[in-house]
């Protein structure tokens, strides 16, 4: 007999009686309430592995967009100063009937910024006090200490430069001559005074270098007029001229000197 009802439970088709029927739910329900925390902290933890895997990859995404920043920026720079020194030493075509030597700024102090660079050229090299120093743009200033190896070069925008510079302005098929008497930072202007002829000046107007006295070359690039007024006694004529040089800007210089020297 209790074989019979054995082999009557263990049939797979017969249906359950009300205690089987009780049991089963209740086993459920609490198989359900058992599992769902752990079914939770197992999703959680999914959750957070991949939450690390996608940080993990951002972190090494942003790492090459860095990179990749880093090497434009330093193509930039080295792009900048190939082109540079590609227009320094296209002067030897510009200045053929000059002496030049190409040298590189090596120190600029900071409290001093507008007076005065150093470059890596001395007089083992041919520099000698006096020599002019331009850059592609124009005239930046003259030598006036020399070691070695090194120099020191007056800029014309320092406010204390003693020797006034002799230029000349294009006016027509000629030009009329002044002196440059200072140098204002905050516009990158010169002002050039003594000039008494009764002419007009146009605004644009080259300013270059008369070659007068034995400074500078004759015809090295100053800047361009922007603006003409009267002295105080208004006998003469003062041109604000504009520097055609940016002498915030300078790691090349070119030093010249006259072939006669």
């Amino acid at each position: 007999m209790v074989l019979t009802l054995l082999a009557a439970s263990l049939k797979e088709d017969r249906d359950l009686n009300p205690i089987e029927k009780v049991a089963k739910d209740i086993g459920t329900v609490v198989l359900k309430v058992v599992s769902t925390p752990f079914n939770f902290v197992h999703d959680k933890l999914d959750e957070m592995a991949e939450k690390n895997n996608l940080y993990k990859k951002y972190k090494e995404l942003k790492n090459k967009e860095d990179q990749v920043d880093s090497v434009i920026a330093q193509n930039e720079n080295l792009q900048n100063e190939i082109d540079k020194l590609k227009e320094t030493l296209d002067l030897k075509t510009v200045l053929s009937d000059k002496v030049y030597l190409n040298a590189t700024v090596v120190s600029r102090n900071i409290g001093y910024w507008y007076d005065e660079i150093t470059i890596d050229k001395g007089s083992k090299n041919g520099i000698e006090k006096g020599m002019a120093v331009i850059i592609p743009d124009g005239l930046i200033g003259q030598i006036t200490k020399v070691s070695n190896y090194s120099s020191t070069v007056k800029l014309l925008s320092n406010e204390n430069m003693n020797d006034k510079i002799s230029v000349k302005i294009k006016v027509g098929d000629g030009y009329v001559y002044g002196l440059i008497s200072m140098y204002d930072s905050k516009t990158n202007t010169y002002t050039v005074e003594g000039i008494s002829e009764n002419v007009d000046i146009e605004k644009g107007a080259d300013v270059v270098t008369t070659g007068m006295g034995t400074i500078f070359p004759s015809g090295l690039m100053v800047g361009t007029a922007q603006k003409v007024t009267t002295d105080n006694f208004d006998l003469s004529k003062v041109v604000e001229v504009k520097a055609s040089v940016n002498f915030d800007d300078l790691d090349y210089v070119t030093v010249l000197k006259r072939k006669s020297e």
